[in-house]
């Protein structure tokens, strides 16, 4: 049964209407982003692919308050997010942990600058969820990609957000580790009930992880299909050589390969 409307159910996490995104790069005009049109409900798991260049990444950043659209609006839990930062948490494209410091206090870095003072505490209770167990005192470059990935996605979760941006993070890491991370990262997923805004450049990727996929036209990018993934949850890998799944990739390739040879 769908919530009443104007419940606190109904609104969703993250709603995008009508956004446009519009810079200047070395002395041009560069239309990023036009009329793009989403929403994730909460606790639901979304997937935006699209070509290279079509305006992902500003999208997240949009809804992240690091920058700020040119027209529409963008709200997070039914509150205008448009140059607010700290409303969601935002996982860049590169996992960004500072070499000078250990995974330890990788995963601190947000609590610590607001001050909080059982970051630790509650990072440690967290390291053996996340593969990390014994790798508290460990730096960046002794860790294995999957390790730093799960590492910067413990920091992500510490800003203690209802809502996720994650913007390719599995994107640098080999074909058996990135199917690794993809279940690990539902399973995380699934116990802590976050909504997740994830952008990928992987059909395959987008399919198994998520509720809706979102497909972007070349820039300027915006929302030319929205596919509901209906797939019973828990996934498991072996449902990728299913129809319903191989129903969605056709649709998902044929949608994009559109935009690519445009």
């Amino acid at each position: 049964m769908s919530p009443p409307a104007g419940s606190a159910a109904a609104i969703p996490a993250v709603a995008l209407r009508g956004v446009r995104a519009t810079y200047v790069e070395r002395g041009l005009r560069v239309d990023a982003l036009h009329d793009v049109n989403l929403t994730v409900a909460r606790s639901e798991f979304v997937s935006v692919i699209g070509p290279s260049g079509c305006g992902k990444s500003t999208m997240l950043n949009l809804v992240a308050g690091i920058d700020r659209p040119s027209a529409g609006e963008i709200a997070v839990d039914g509150r205008s997010a448009i140059g607010r930062t700290g409303l969601v948490a935002h996982m860049p494209q590169r996992d960004l942990l500072l070499p000078w410091r250990t995974t330890l206090q990788n995963a601190v870095l947000g609590p610590e600058l607001r001050g909080e003072t059982d970051r630790e505490a509650r990072a440690l209770a967290q390291l053996d969820r996340f593969g990390l167990e014994g790798f508290a005192d460990a730096y960046p470059h002794m860790l294995s990609g999957g390790m730093r990935q799960r590492a910067a996605i413990l920091r992500t979760i510490l800003l203690d957000r209802d809502t996720l941006l994650l913007d390719e993070p599995f994107g640098a890491l080999d074909a058996l580790t990135r199917g690794e991370m993809q279940e690990w990262l539902l399973s995380i997923w699934t116990e802590l009930a976050k909504t997740v805004l994830f952008v990928t450049h992987d059909i395959e990727e987008a399919i198994f992880l998520s509720d809706r996929v979102y497909v972007m036209t070349r820039r300027p990018g915006t929302m030319k299909l929205e596919l509901r993934i209906d797939l019973p949850r828990p996934r498991e890998r072996e449902m990728t050589t299913a129809p319903p799944f191989v129903e969605a990739k056709r649709t998902l390739l044929r949608s994009l390969l559109a935009e690519t040879q445009r």
